[in-house]
């Protein structure tokens, strides 16, 4: 039960092949994502925003939050690896960001927007994309591993979808 709530819509997979046709199904994804978010947060009342979405698990308003952070970070490797050859990119503790104030007590509106504008440029940036811009890479220095961007581009429409269920199973729960 802990791993459906922790992973509600499974893990990331990468398919051996990434077609053309997924890679646009998921910049579909990516590109509807601030409005589907919008559509399940926009209602709650503070209370529901600050109720975790599994035990021990982050509240509704830093999911938004985290989503932001998250979001802005992946945008910009993909502009360091547009931009130089396999760079090497800066991570980040997303459990402690998800800790300070701003993810803790800020309003959500801010992330949204944030998300809104940032999923605009985004989507215009992958829509552009050649083949060979989808091979480009960058390092993940704590895993030392590569990452392709047209794999990234999976692993975030995942992303989005699985920050969206944790939120559209709690309220499914709760009945909200």
């Amino acid at each position: 039960m802990e791993d459906q709530l922790k992973f509600p819509v499974g893990t990331f997979q990468r398919p051996e092949i990434i077609s053309k046709e997924q890679i646009a199904d998921y910049i579909d994804i990516i590109e509807t994502f601030p409005e589907r978010l919008a559509a399940e947060v926009m209602q709650l009342s503070n209370e529901q925003l600050d109720t975790p979405y599994r035990p021990g698990g982050w509240t509704i308003r830093q999911v938004v939050h985290h989503c932001a952070d998250s979001h802005v970070n992946s945008f910009v490797r993909f502009k360091l690896s547009l931009t130089e050859d396999t760079p090497v990119i800066k991570p980040y503790y997303e459990d402690r960001w998800a800790e300070l104030a701003d993810a803790k007590s800020l309003a959500i509106e801010p992330s949204l927007l944030l998300l809104k504008g940032l999923h605009k440029r985004w989507v215009v940036l992958l829509k552009s994309l050649k083949a060979d811009d989808l091979k480009r890479t960058f390092i993940h220095p704590q895993s030392g591993r590569t990452y392709a961007l047209d794999e990234n581009i999976g692993l975030y429409a995942w992303h989005c979808n699985h920050h969206l269920a944790h939120i559209t199973t709690l309220k499914s729960r709760r009945g909200w």
